[in-house]
C-alpha cells in the first residue's frame, strides 16, 4: 500500500512540473523622474511582479517549459503622486516562434498610458479571479490573460475565446474601483475597448486572421513559400474585413502595431508576386494609411533572389527559451 502511495505521489509530482505556467515574462520598472521613492523599491516592485506573472499557472491547458509565452512588461513611472502611490505607463509585448526557423513574431505590441497604483514594498500582491483587490494585480492579471489568449489565436482558430472571457472578467471586477482605463467612457484605446473588441462576434474576422497569419502563413514559410504569403495576403484580406465594418477599431490598431514592419519586410522580398504586392499595399493602405511610407517598401524592392520569405529576426527576438526583451514601440498607438 506504502509502495502504491509513493508511485501515485512521484507521479502527481511529475504531472505538476511537467506543466509549466504559461507565461515567460521579464519585468522592468523604469522611473525617469523620480523624486521622492527609493529607487530600490521599484527593484522590489519589477521581482514581485515577475514572480507573479511567472509564478502562477493562468488557464487549465498544459504548457511544456519550451512552450511558455515569451513577453515583457515596461512599466514606466512619469509621477509620484506620494511615496506609495504611482501614474505611468506600461507597455505590454509578446511573441511567438515561427515553425522552422529562430525567428520569433511580435503578437503584442501595446502601450497602456492609463496607469495608476499604489504600491508598498513588500507588500503582499494580492489577487482573486473574481474580486478586484488590487490594482496592480487586476492590470498584470488582465495583460495576462490577453497576451495567452493572443498566443493561442495564432495556434487555433479562436482558440483563446475562454481566455478572453477571463480578461473580461477581471476588467468587469475592476470597473467597481473606479480606476482609470476600465471604463468605456475613459477613452476610446484603453482595456475596456480591447477586450470588448476581441468578445464581440464583428471582431471575428479579426481573430480568425491571427491563425491564418501565424499557423498557416510564417509557420509555412519555410515549406512552401507562396502558398504560406498567400495565407498571409488572405488574413490581411480579413483585418481589413474587420476594419470596414468596425471603424476606429482598437484591435485591427494592435495588430498593423506589432506587424507592420514584419508585413513590408515578407512582402518587399524580390522573389513576391507583383499581384500579391498590389493586394498587400491596398489592404495597408486602408488599415494602416498613416504609415504608407514604410509600407512602399514594398513595391520598392527589385530584386529576384528565391528566398524563403521570412522576414530577417528583430534585434530583440530569439528562439523560445531565452529571455524576453523589450522593444520599444514605434509611435503607432
Amino acid at each position: 500500500m506504502k509502495k502504491f502511495l509513493l508511485i501515485a505521489i512521484l507521479t502527481l509530482g511529475y504531472c505538476h512540473f511537467a506543466q509549466a505556467q504559461e507565461l515567460n515574462a521579464l519585468v522592468n520598472v523604469q522611473t525617469p523622474q523620480l523624486r521622492i521613492t527609493d529607487a530600490k523599491v521599484f527593484q522590489t516592485l519589477s521581482n514581485d511582479l515577475r514572480e507573479f506573472l511567472n509564478g502562477r499557472k493562468w488557464t487549465d491547458d498544459s504548457y511544456t517549459a519550451n512552450e511558455r509565452i515569451n513577453c515583457s512588461f515596461l512599466i514606466t513611472i512619469n509621477e509620484e503622486i506620494s511615496n506609495t502611490r504611482f501614474k505611468g505607463t506600461i507597455t505590454v509585448q509578446s511573441s511567438r516562434p515561427v515553425y522552422n526557423s529562430a525567428y520569433e513574431s511580435i503578437v503584442i505590441n501595446h502601450q497602456d498610458r492609463q496607469v495608476e497604483f499604489d504600491y508598498v514594498e513588500y507588500q503582499p500582491l494580492e489577487y482573486n479571479d473574481n474580486a478586484y483587490l488590487m490594482e496592480l494585480t487586476s492590470l498584470m492579471a488582465y495583460y495576462a490573460y490577453i497576451i495567452i489568449g493572443y498566443d493561442a489565436d495564432t495556434f487555433s482558430s479562436n482558440g483563446g475565446s475562454n481566455i478572453f472571457t477571463k480578461a473580461q472578467n477581471v476588467l468587469n471586477a475592476a470597473q467597481a474601483s473606479k480606476s482609470k482605463g476600465w471604463q468605456s467612457f475613459d477613452g476610446t484605446r484603453n482595456r475596456y475597448w480591447l477586450v470588448q473588441n476581441l468578445t464581440d462576434s464583428r471582431h471575428k474576422p479579426l481573430r480568425e486572421a491571427y491563425y491564418r497569419y501565424h499557423r498557416q502563413g510564417l509557420d509555412n514559410m519555410f515549406a512552401n513559400p507562396n502558398e504560406a504569403r498567400g495565407n498571409v495576403v488572405s488574413a490581411l484580406e480579413m483585418i481589413n474585413e474587420t476594419n470596414n465594418n468596425n471603424s476606429n477599431s482598437m484591435a485591427v490598431d494592435l495588430f498593423v502595431t506589432a506587424k507592420g514592419t514584419e508585413i513590408t519586410n515578407i512582402f518587399a522580398d524580390g522573389s513576391v508576386m507583383p499581384p500579391d504586392k498590389v493586394k498587400v499595399l491596398n489592404v495597408m493602405s486602408r488599415i494602416d494609411g498613416a504609415n504608407m511610407a514604410q509600407y512602399n517598401r514594398i513595391n520598392a524592392s527589385t530584386t529576384n533572389s528565391p528566398g524563403k520569405g521570412m522576414p530577417n529576426a528583430p534585434m530583440d527576438m530569439r528562439p523560445k527559451g531565452n529571455e524576453p526583451q523589450f522593444q520599444m514601440l514605434d509611435g503607432k498607438q
